[in-house]
């Protein structure tokens, strides 16, 4: 049945009115955003028994459509398949929360049971008086009430609509108990599986205004290149096509978006001109000089030391992790420098004003060097966490030693040691604020009427995710010590990394299932943590990388002989 010819059906429906304390007219919200308090804002009995269900939460593959009708079956006695169910008509449907973080469940579930259950004990009221028996001596079933004693002696809810409204208050009726529940904990169809596997489903995509048409453009092979001619006989001959020519420009339109392109196919086109001669490296160079010729410098910045110029540490490469020999090459010409190799990813490269970049040297060892950021092709991206950083090429790019030259391998090793060092502890504290929400979440969340907290496996859950906290705690101590004594050991700052990244994907994707779908949510903290914790442990070889350097090292420990 259409929503709109379910709407015309119960026209003359059953309808339910629920007194407020100072008038019988239906019951407005007490407050913008309330829950109706008229029941029948969620539920109508058509003339032919069947019940309708309306609630302003969308279906977005939870299976909300299906719950909500087994939820509604459940009072009423009724098959799901005998409730039809609207959601999200924002002109039918009453006012709901958002659809996210199992409010379906949590708050609009108990709200649509207790109208069913009241649905319930007015029709019941209604028998009663029908058939001459006491409500306590009746039985429902699929839309039919009759006396336990005497069967035959029955109705339907249909027969007592009769087109005629109902003003009836009954104050709140207790839904069923669970352990007289015969639909929930059943599997049942779910209601929108035929439509979405047939494809007679409806999205956003699928919606069409009248007339629409879909274009489908015909394009050059390459860049640069223009239509000089096209012959377009053949797709003229499919019915509904349209053709449309405006200079290089042809597109042919079709109300169906398969046969447009269909249709284009059957163009021949020829192109003229010269093909550009660029490739995926030059693309960005090229697109510079020509899409923006003469450039101008509209802000100028000075002085690094007094932070007028933004620095960016461009040391880590592809396929290369913590200490091992780095494959860009430094050159000396003269009293010139020239560095070629690809550094990725390079935090905050995409803006940087200058690189520090660290390059193997000609005869052996590593050196720091200065790079102008404007002499390399640079390929930005949004890091996973938010940040931006860069995928960093150099190509004979004029470099200058930082301070007095030669091999800094000793200085590197150091400085990474000490970034990592400062991530450890950025990420224990990622933990620990992510261990408290889940467990404030724990204590306020409520499901079957009890908070979350009372759930066993929940609490044991949390509690492991406190053990994962402090043996993170513990390595980022140990880390700290190591460098403030002025050790800067590779193989302590590995350990270290190593269970903070093991640590960090715990808790994070702990928090995240605990807290459910507002988990994933940009508006809820735990997200934007849990992706913190991800890039921290991607940064500077990840948990794996650590593992293999600890595993290659092994030969090197010290053995005790008893």
């Amino acid at each position: 049945m259409k929503r709109r010819t379910l709407l015309q059906a119960t026209a003359g429906a059953l309808t339910f009115f629920f007194t407020s304390r100072t008038s019988a007219a239906p019951v407005e919200p007490t407050r913008p955003g309330a829950y109706a308090e008229d029941f029948n804002a969620y539920l109508k009995i058509s003339a032919d028994g069947r019940v309708g269900c309306f609630v302003g939460k969308t279906e977005l593959g939870q299976g909300a459509l299906t719950v909500l009708a087994m939820l509604v079956a459940e009072e009423l006695e009724l098959d799901p398949a005998q409730v039809d169910v609207l959601l999200g008509d924002t002109d039918l449907c009453p006012w709901d929360l958002p659809t996210g973080g199992s409010l379906t469940m949590w708050q609009t579930a108990p709200v649509l049971r207790g109208a069913a259950a009241e649905v319930r004990a007015v029709l019941l009221g209604m028998a009663a008086k029908a058939l001459g028996a006491a409500a306590a001596d009746l039985a429902l079933k699929d839309g039919a009430i009759w006396v336990k004693a005497a069967p035959t002696r029955r109705t339907t809810f249909g027969a007592l609509v009769q087109g005629r409204k109902m003003v009836r208050h009954l104050g709140k009726v207790k839904p069923k108990p669970l352990s007289d529940c015969t639909v929930l904990g059943r599997h049942f169809p779910r209601k929108d599986a035929l439509a979405k596997t047939t494809g007679a489903a409806k999205y956003a995509g699928d919606l069409r205004l009248p007339g629409t048409l879909h274009a489908c453009l015909l394009r050059p092979p390459a860049h640069g290149l223009k239509l000089a001619s096209a012959d377009t006989a053949a797709a003229e001959r499919v019915p509904g096509v349209r053709i449309v020519r405006d200079g290089n420009l042809l597109a042919v339109l079709h109300p169906q978006p398969d046969t447009a392109r269909k249709a284009l196919a059957l163009v021949k086109g020829t192109f003229e001109g010269t093909e550009l001669d660029v490739d995926d490296v030059r693309i960005y160079q090229y697109l510079v000089d020509k899409a923006a010729p003469g450039q101008r410098v509209v802000s100028s910045r000075g002085d690094v030391a007094a932070g007028e110029k933004l620095l960016a540490f461009a040391h880590t490469e592809p396929d290369r992790r913590g200490f091992a020999e780095l494959a860009t090459r430094a050159t000396q010409q003269g009293d010139s420098w020239t560095l070629d190799g690809r550094k990725s990813p390079v935090l905050a490269g995409d803006t940087a004003d200058v690189l520090v970049v660290s390059a193997a040297l000609p005869g052996g060892g590593s050196g720091l060097f200065l790079v102008d950021g404007e002499a390399t092709i640079r390929h930005p991206f949004r890091t996973f966490d938010g940040n931006r950083g860069a995928d960093i090429e150099f190509t004979s790019a004029a470099a200058r030693p930082l301070g007095a030259g030669g091999d800094a391998t000793t200085h590197i090793e150091a400085a990474v040691i000490r970034f990592q060092s400062a991530l450890c502890a950025e990420a224990v504290g990622a933990m620990e604020e992510s261990l408290r929400l889940t467990t404030d979440y724990l204590k306020a969340r409520k499901q079957f009427g009890v908070p979350l907290k009372t759930f066993q496996t929940l609490t044991q859950r949390a509690s492991d995710m406190y053990v994962s906290l402090e043996l993170a705690r513990s390595m980022n101590f140990y880390a700290a010590m190591s460098v403030a004594d002025g050790r800067f050991d590779p193989m302590v700052a590995s350990r270290a990394k190593l269970q903070i990244g093991r640590s960090g994907r715990h808790i994070a994707q702990e928090a995240i299932q605990m807290h459910g779908g507002i988990g994933v949510t940009a508006e809820y903290p735990i997200a934007h943590y849990a992706a913190r914790l991800t890039a921290i442990e991607q940064t500077f070889g990840s948990s794996t990388d650590q593992l293999r350097y600890l595993g290659s090292e092994i030969g090197n420990y010290g053995v005790v002989v008893l």
